[in-house]
């Protein structure tokens, strides 16, 4: 993994510029991993005078010893839906958690029904909106989906860009970490459907959401109120990023890349 960019850090000047125009303070994460986004976000947060609250049930040692002596940060060690719903006060949310359209579809409804709650403009920055992840389903942990929410799954499936199916011990995978949906595509499966749904059910006239697909390392999306006050700056800045034509065909050539360099790998191994 090393070859290949993967973190939503990667993205964090136009994050932290999308807290700054929206006026947030107070921010929730949702995965932490090593703390690489979390980590600019507390500095945000610090200077904004408001707080980061990160949620993840398993982050990494390095993170959990940076979050102790981090004044302006509250680690929550809870699964992101059992935790969200006690959350107060959250001027945006960045969710980068599993990747899956049940655990992203409740994410946001928890985090909008809060936000109408607190009275606040929603404002959700989340992180793999593109392949893999777009329509197909990644389970960090299968068990704590519903059976009924649960596509059939692998931790020794692999996939390619193209093939809807999967490729056993063979394309991009996790090694035994998570657990890819064997079949690309259908209803309710990946996070970009996940997006599409909750933003079709929760958008209304008086509050419309407005959404930008930035099309590289993973895909980054914001998902916001388009009736805040700060929503026509936010469209300035990120409306040029979205769907570029360039970035997705610069993506799709590092992942071809990519996947020449496992499959070569994969034979040396044989």
């Amino acid at each position: 993994m090393s070859l290949l960019i993967h973190s939503m850090s990667e993205f964090s000047d136009l994050i932290l510029h999308s807290l700054q125009i929206a006026g947030a303070r107070n921010i929730a994460e949702v995965g932490a991993e090593f703390g690489g986004m979390s980590q600019q976000l507390a500095a945000y947060a610090r200077v904004a005078g408001g707080s980061l609250t990160s949620i993840d049930p398993c982050p990494k040692p390095e993170f959990i010893a940076w979050a102790g002596q981090t004044p302006e940060v509250r680690h929550i060690a809870e699964p992101s839906l059992d935790a969200m719903p006690g959350l107060r006060d959250v001027d945006a949310w960045v969710i980068d958690g599993d990747h899956n359209y049940y655990t992203v579809f409740n994410e946001l409804r928890i985090a909008e029904e809060l936000s109408q709650r607190d009275g606040k403009h929603f404002l959700a920055i989340l992180h793999d909106v593109s392949w893999p992840c777009a329509r197909r389903d990644f389970y960090y942990a299968p068990e704590r989906i519903p059976a009924e929410h649960r596509h059939p799954h692998s931790y020794d499936a692999g996939v390619v860009p193209g093939d809807a199916g999967w490729r056993e011990n063979r394309g991009f995978r996790g090694g035994g970490h998570f657990a890819w949906a064997l079949q690309e595509g259908g209803p309710r499966n990946g996070v970009l459907t996940a997006v599409e749904d909750f933003r079709a059910q929760a958008g209304t006239e008086a509050r419309p959401l407005a959404w930008a697909h930035v099309p590289a390392v993973f895909g980054l999306g914001v998902l916001f109120d388009s009736s805040a006050p700060w929503a026509p700056a936010l469209a300035e800045m990120i409306v040029p990023w979205h769907n570029n034509k360039l970035l997705a065909a610069l993506e799709a050539n590092r992942l071809q890349n990519y996947l020449q360099v496992i499959e070569f790998q994969d034979r040396m191994a044989a």
